[in-house]
């Protein structure tokens, strides 16, 4: 069985039934919208982020979801995926999961459109159904997210990245959406206990190790979603080239500061740079920080009762950590 298979295994039930759930939220009476949000259900990811929220509502409910939780799962989903329609016309990219982007289709007003539409869907489905709780959970990572964005690229037009700036900006970037999610899921059935913000945490801390995965394949040989140096190129400051930076002698330090900043396009400069970051600790370093946030996971999984959701949440911060896309 697949990993994702083997995570999914005790919530395929809700999964399946959430899918039609999802489907039924983003219903419009205007075609063009169908047409897309159809063409958008159709070529959807692995959806951890419903997974989340459904594995952690059962760890901490003994089992037991409820129709808040599915409403939860769709929101996530929801504004997750307008977060991402708005990105690929942000960064100007047609591709998304190996398919061609909303703008890419159907050009950047539309797609800006769709996002928007998606983002109210979102807020209303728990503002009709009175999850006041519920939607101040999304509106604060929504908030976040926004934030974390916008300090990234801030920051790479000065190049003035410390390591407390980069876990702030990673953080907010891709731990807060996460951390929505497992807060989500314990609020749906247990709203107002210790689990909400326990699993909040947990989520964050998942987070953190996501996104410093993700900067390592930039500097990985194996083919994957993105090609290595893309982070490079596009001046993004990540963990090992903040902690190879931090630690270089003043010529190297200038040399490594100038090349991402006037010769990030030349592939020969990008590689020497990829090269010095390998050669001076810089993957290690980031691996051992990504390993110390799935510890401090674990350890609060471990504060709950052994159970079949507990284990797939195991699993899945150990994908995270393992994954090769």
């Amino acid at each position: 069985m697949k990993i994702v298979e083997q995570i999914k295994h005790p919530i395929a039930f809700e999964m399946e039934l959430f899918e039609q759930k999802f489907q039924l939220s983003m219903s419009s009476k205007v075609a063009l919208l169908n047409r897309i949000t159809h063409y958008i259900v159709n070529r959807k990811g692995k959806q951890m982020r419903p997974m989340f929220v459904f594995l952690v509502a059962k760890m901490v409910a003994n089992g037991e979801v409820n129709e808040r939780t599915y409403r939860g799962a769709s929101v996530i989903e929801l504004i997750h995926t307008a977060t991402l329609v708005h990105d690929d016309v942000v960064d100007d990219s047609n591709r998304r999961r190996g398919f061609f982007s909303i703008n890419a289709l159907w050009k950047n007003k539309i797609a800006v459109l769709v996002g928007d539409y998606l983002l109210s869907k979102g807020l209303l489905l728990s503002i009709d159904n009175n999850d006041f709780d519920l939607l101040k959970i999304i509106s604060i990572a929504v908030r976040e997210m926004s934030e974390g964005e916008l300090l990234q690229i801030e920051k790479a037009r000065k190049l003035d990245i410390t390591e407390a700036v980069y876990y702030e900006i990673i953080r907010q970037k891709t731990a807060t959406l996460i951390a929505a999610c497992c807060s989500l899921g314990a609020a749906s059935v247990k709203p107002d206990s210790s689990d909400v913000e326990r699993m909040r945490k947990f989520g964050e801390l998942i987070g953190m190790a996501f996104q410093i995965k993700d900067d390592l394949f930039d500097y990985g040989e194996d083919k994957i979603g993105k090609p290595t140096g893309i982070d490079i190129k596009e001046q993004k400051m990540t963990l090992p080239l903040i902690h190879v930076l931090n630690n270089a002698s003043k010529k190297d330090k200038s040399w490594l500061i100038n090349s991402i900043k006037n010769y990030n396009k030349d592939k020969t400069r990008v590689k020497e740079v990829i090269a010095y970051v390998k050669a001076n600790n810089g993957l290690d370093y980031a691996i051992e920080k990504m390993k110390d946030f799935q510890k401090q996971a674990l350890a609060i999984l471990e504060t709950y009762p052994e159970s079949t959701y507990r284990s797939s949440l195991e699993l899945m911060v150990n994908y995270v950590i393992d994954r090769k896309k």
